[in-house]
């Protein structure tokens, strides 16, 4: 594949017969820290799972129903099969320049006794960051498809837990105590600490074609976790998506982890050359904005222009422009190929090109749907857009998930990378498939729902919903003191400036959308300089410390140099940064970019300052951040 390139792959594979009576298979994860042990009877596939010696998953029952019966519940096991594998793989779009995809696998083939008698294979992957299982039913006589009921997996932890959620567009769940929540259902992903402080985060990987599961809590008391899944039917042969585990001795890790890509396919797309992240600015939350020198920025080209002049002289690439550009984005006539009164969408396509930025031009689902996705999609691509954000997909959770694979691959086609918002499907892995899907709103971006977010939500955000890939959180604020009188700004924004700016290192995404105007971040030039800087795709990504709710530190590479980011909650806090990660025998400018003395997220937002150091490996940064506040860092190597 071109411009892909798998750097090494080793697979090797066995086979044992059911007559060997391997009584109790295994499987360890490469370095040999996880394990998953196996026990088989007619009537159940148990498993077992320890991290490290200890047990975190007590013997616990896999089960799916199909055609209104557990397929191991009352199963002839026909034989097991062992697989070692091991590749470097280079994304487009990642935490890393190349990633190792190294698991051992065991794929157990059975067949279900009774009126239905269906084969099927359950897949087991082992990981140093956790493990995956699947079920696949391949193609069979007497059979062209199945139903699928329920799942009855029964997972019981060997302890209570305490645990945070994905809430939407709202702050999220937790921490609660798992034997003291109320709800029957929890939506992926989740992240658990267990009494042993390790972390495991449940998800789920390639989410393609049915709709994401549930986390259900089992009556009883008990520490079990259950999965959900709504019924479906499809033709054979179908497989599940992964249902994943990604464990840790800290939440960062599970952030860090690469098990949800890996997962997935390589990529699909031949020439990717195209799909390049970046920051864009964004006339949404600007309208209504007026600058010193009399211009009111609306919904017009003219506003659209002075965006593209700022990107091109500071090292933004693109320029958003959202709804009610084509007309009122949920009425049924407004047609995307054609833009209202007022926008020029061909010159501002060619002027934008001019000056070396890419334009990405919103759709609604009314639209798509109303005037042809493929047919709006071509006109886009014709006009000379990079990309799409795509809004408000309606219809069932499976249709959403199926429709949403479309849009990927049609625009694909069209070479338009895709940003999904809106209550959109979780981030599965799949943008290692398909690397033109580089982010999704799968969060409360800032000042979107109506209403504003808190501190607290940053750092709870960054480690659960971001545990999925990468989010769209609409970062960069700099004008707090009046952004409330704008058309699109509805609540107050609590926030630090200083913070913003740590945002944009913190937040893994392949396109940091920036809310503000081009005059509010040249009236602070001084800090948007760190921003300035910014590569348009880090090397990496590593959150370095943390703890869930109270605050974040990530590390991100550029080249020789490296840019550090961290956020707390409402509480002010002293940070000791190791900079373990630099370069030896080589000093760096560190320039330091944080909150003033008297800063406040609620009562002085906008005050920072700046200071200048020269470091080098294994020496410490100390930070005090604001309450509500942020830092972040600027290491150049002299």
């Amino acid at each position: 594949m071109k411009f892909i390139k798998q750097i090494l792959t080793v697979v090797i594979c066995s086979t044992l017969s059911v007559g060997c009576k391997e009584e109790s298979p295994q499987i360890l994860s490469p370095n040999g820290d996880l394990k998953l042990h196996f026990s088989i009877s007619k009537n159940a596939l148990l498993i077992t799972q320890l991290f490290k010696g200890d047990t975190i998953i007590k013997k616990s029952p896999l089960g799916l129903t199909i055609n209104g019966s557990d397929i191991l519940r009352d199963f002839e096991l026909k034989k097991i099969e062992k697989q070692n594998f091991k590749e470097t793989w280079k994304p487009v779009i990642g935490k890393a320049k190349q990633v190792e995809n190294n698991y051992n696998e065991l794929t157990f083939h059975g067949i279900s006794n009774g009126k239905n008698n269906i084969e099927f294979n359950v897949v087991l992957r082992c990981y140093n960051d956790g493990f995956a299982y699947r079920y696949n039913i391949p193609k069979q006589d007497g059979k062209d498809s199945i139903q699928i009921n329920s799942e009855s997996t029964k997972l019981a932890f060997n302890s209570d837990f305490t645990f945070w959620g994905y809430n939407g567009e709202h702050h999220n769940i937790g921490p609660l105590i798992w034997s003291k929540s109320k709800d029957s259902t929890y939506r992926i992903p989740l992240v658990t600490k267990q009494n042993n402080n390790t972390y495991v985060g449940i998800h789920e990987a390639e989410i393609i074609r049915y709709a994401p599961f549930e986390i259900k809590k089992n009556t009883g008391g008990d520490n079990s976790v259950g999965i959900k899944v709504k019924e479906t039917k499809d033709e054979l042969p179908i497989k599940t998506s992964w249902r994943t585990f990604i464990i840790g001795e800290n939440p960062g890790d599970l952030v860090n982890s690469n098990l949800l890509v890996n997962l997935n396919e390589p990529c699909k797309i031949e020439d990717i050359s195209w799909i390049k992240p970046g920051r864009a600015v964004w006339d949404w939350r600007v309208w209504g904005y007026k600058s010193n020198d009399g211009f009111e920025y609306g919904l017009n080209t003219k506003s659209h222009f002075r965006f593209i002049d700022f990107a091109a002289e500071n090292n933004i690439q693109y320029l958003l422009i959202d709804a009610d550009w084509y007309g009122p984005e949920f009425e049924q006539n407004s047609d995307p190929t054609k833009a209202r009164e007022g926008i020029n969408i061909e010159n501002c396509m060619a002027y934008a090109k001019s000056k070396g930025i890419g334009v990405i031009l919103y759709l609604n689902d009314v639209g798509a749907k109303k005037f042809g996705l493929e047919r709006v999609l071509k006109q886009f691509s014709d006009w000379g857009a990079s990309g799409v954000k795509y809004g408000f997909m309606r219809g069932s959770i499976e249709k959403k998930v199926r429709h949403t694979r479309s849009v990927v691959e049609l625009c694909a086609k069209y070479k338009l990378m895709v940003n999904f918002h809106d209550g959109p499907i979780p981030p599965s892995g799949d943008d290692r498939t398909w690397p033109n899907l580089i982010t999704k709103e799968f969060c409360h971006s800032q000042a979107d729902a109506l209403r504003s977010y808190y501190p607290e939500t940053i750092v709870t955000t960054t480690f659960v919903n971001m545990m999925a890939g990468a989010i769209d959180n609409c970062d960069g604020w700099f004008d707090f003191d009046n952004s409330i009188e704008r058309v699109r700004v509805f609540q107050e924004i609590p926030g630090t400036v200083a913070a913003e700016v740590a945002k944009l290192i913190v937040v893994y995404t392949g396109m940091n959308i920036m809310p503000d105007a081009p005059e509010e971040y040249l009236k602070k030039n001084d800090l948007f300089d760190c921003i300035r800087k910014m590569p348009a795709q880090f090397d990496s990504f590593k959150v370095v410390d943390g703890e869930i709710g109270a605050y974040i530190v990530a590390a991100r590479q550029a080249g020789e140099n490296w840019f550090v980011g961290a956020l707390t909650n409402r509480e002010s806090r002293e940070l000791n940064i190791e900079l373990s990660f630099l370069s030896e025998n080589e000093n760096y400018n560190v320039t330091i970019y944080e909150d003033a003395e008297t800063t406040h997220f609620l009562d002085e937002r906008e005050s920072y300052k700046i200071r200048k150091e020269v470091v080098k490996k294994g020496d410490n940064i100390k930070l005090k951040l604001a309450k509500g506040g942020g830092a972040s860092l600027h290491l150049e190597k002299i």
